[in-house]
């Protein structure tokens, strides 16, 4: 990374630092909605009367809509603007947390999550391409960009504690109204102290390739989601397919438009495709190990949910400091190498799974998470700054949207295949394990999953009983080994790939010997000369 100084750029003003603080607002509030969402499930299933299947609905319906959406409404920001876009998706998201809180029914409660979801799409590219037009300095966009990524995983933390305490007080609703007074807060302050911007030359919508997007962008995540709870069966796989037929009528359609809903140009610039990538395949491995690690604490050491989900937030703290440490780091550093050096620092982490045992591996399991986690933080910051920083300026919100799409997919992905793989060497090991004397119903029971091994061996008389769950806690935490040395392969070809960006032409690293009055003189006669997104 080393074409451009990051003095390249004119520097932001206070007034760029209150709109980053104002676009924090929804960025934490989006992630936190969804851990409180968790701990709240079974109160609202219980008040509504939400049977199985409505309660996976209650659950998938926002990802879904909020996956298949991203798309469509980056594009539609840098058409209409960014600003506008952002307030309209709080007034969205606003009313539509009230409705989800006083909701009468599971179908109302599903509703008022898909218009959630599609709510969430507005904000998240809003967010992320206001912060590329408002810092033109490379430097200072990397911070905005780790102030982003820590009020999303700050929202991670505070979830389970705000949710915890609020429905220790209140009813369920509770949980959804959390979100109000953030967006009203949005609605008033942000008029004023974030500019707006779009692109003046953008076409109209086609609203042809938005059904397109949806028809491709919403097979693949149910299916994803069907495989990961049922394994490939009939249904998922021919989900996929079809998700991928659309998706290449799609990709064929915005090849031949002149105002594409999503620009496929992006994907020819190395250092755009490769961070993608490396965000993509780091969600995989990230979600899959996550998943196996927090049924580990349950299933395994007997936690409840609360006191789980207490120890994963070591993790999330860990996540947070790494994302406002690495732009620190990339001023003395090629951030190539930062990056490579946190995937590096998070395969190390991986490998600790692999360590993990039945008894007595709350410590190294925790210890793992914290390594993975700071570890993939380093780069996530500056994978953002890489993607979007190596769009035009008019197309930084479909270039938020491709990324947040590629997060999305990336969790489908790991808890579909790394969790199908563990799932396999849980059913491979536990045959090895079953005690004598089981019955054959109940050993069907246990090999469907380690929740289920739990259920029948409480059924079964003392020491089989017993014997069983601890074969099957030994099966599941081989799983989580091989999870884990799996993911530690994986960040191996990362920490290559992130190395193989040292020569990218994105403006990102230092030049101490610049002289900083003039750098930004430079920069601006070049930007007075040069065809840039117009504030409005």
């Amino acid at each position: 990374m080393t074409a451009t100084t990051v003095d390249a750029g004119p520097r932001a003003g206070r007034r760029e630092w209150i709109g980053l603080a104002v676009l924090a607002l929804p960025t934490l509030l989006l992630s936190l909605d969804v851990s409180v969402l968790y701990l709240a499930l079974p109160h609202l299933s219980a008040g509504l009367g939400a049977d199985s299947t409505q309660q996976l609905w209650i659950m998938d319906i926002y990802s879904f809509m909020l996956a298949g959406f991203l798309v469509t409404m980056g594009t539609l920001g840098d058409r209409i603007g960014r600003r506008k876009l952002l307030l309209i998706g709080a007034v969205l998201f606003g009313a539509a947390s009230v409705a989800a809180a006083y909701s009468t029914s599971p179908g109302m409660l599903i509703a008022t999550r898909a218009l959630l979801g599609i709510a969430g799409a507005m904000l998240g590219p809003s967010t992320m391409a206001l912060i590329r037009n408002m810092f033109k300095n490379p430097q200072q966009m990397a911070i905005g960009f780790a102030v982003w990524f820590s009020c999303f995983m700050g929202g991670m933390t505070l979830g389970p504690l705000v949710g915890g305490l609020l429905l220790e007080h209140f009813w369920w609703g509770s949980a959804f109204l959390l979100g109000v007074p953030f967006m009203v807060l949005l609605l008033v302050i942000g008029p004023a102290m974030l500019p707006e911007y779009r692109d003046s030359s953008a076409g109209r919508l086609d609203l042809t390739s938005v059904a397109l997007s949806l028809a491709a962008i919403l097979p693949i995540i149910y299916g994803l989601k069907e495989a990961a709870r049922h394994g490939w069966q009939v249904i998922p796989v021919t989900a996929i397919v079809a998700g991928a037929v659309f998706g290449v009528v799609f990709a064929r359609r915005q090849r031949k438009l002149t105002s594409p809903l999503l620009d496929l140009r992006l994907f020819t610039n190395r250092g755009f495709s490769t961070s993608l990538a490396i965000m993509l395949l780091s969600g995989i491995v990230m979600a899959g190990a996550s998943l196996l690690s927090a049924l580990y604490l349950q299933m395994v050491v007997g936690l409840s949910p609360l006191k789980a989900g207490l120890w994963l937030i070591p993790q999330n703290i860990a996540m947070v400091l790494g994302s406002l440490l690495s732009p620190a780091l990339a001023r003395r550093l090629n951030p190539a190498y930062i990056m490579a050096i946190g995937l590096a620092i998070g395969g190390t982490g991986l490998l600790l799974l692999t360590q993990v045992h039945s008894v007595g591996g709350v410590g190294v399991l925790v210890t793992g998470l914290v390594l993975a986690a700071g570890g993939i933080a380093l780069p996530m910051a500056l994978v953002a700054n890489l993607i979007i920083g190596s769009a035009p300026p008019e197309k930084a919100g479909s270039a938020a949207s491709i990324m947040e799409t590629g997060g999305e997919f990336g969790v489908a992905l790991g808890v579909a295949s790394l969790g199908t793989l563990g799932i396999v060497v849980y059913r491979s090991r536990l045959a090895d394990t079953i005690p004598a004397g089981v019955p054959d119903h109940v050993v069907d029971v246990a090999r469907e999953s380690i929740t289920a091994a739990v259920t029948a061996a409480a059924q079964l008389p003392g020491q089989l009983g017993t014997a069983l769950l601890d074969g099957a806690r030994a099966a599941f935490t081989s799983g989580l080994n091989v999870v884990g040395g799996v993911g530690a392969v994986v960040f191996v070809g990362l920490v290559i790939a992130a190395a193989g960006l040292r020569n990218s032409s994105l403006p990102v690293q230092p030049a101490p010997q610049a002289d900083p009055a003039q750098a930004d003189a430079d920069a601006e006669t070049a930007l007075a000369g040069a065809p840039e997104t117009r504030p409005v």
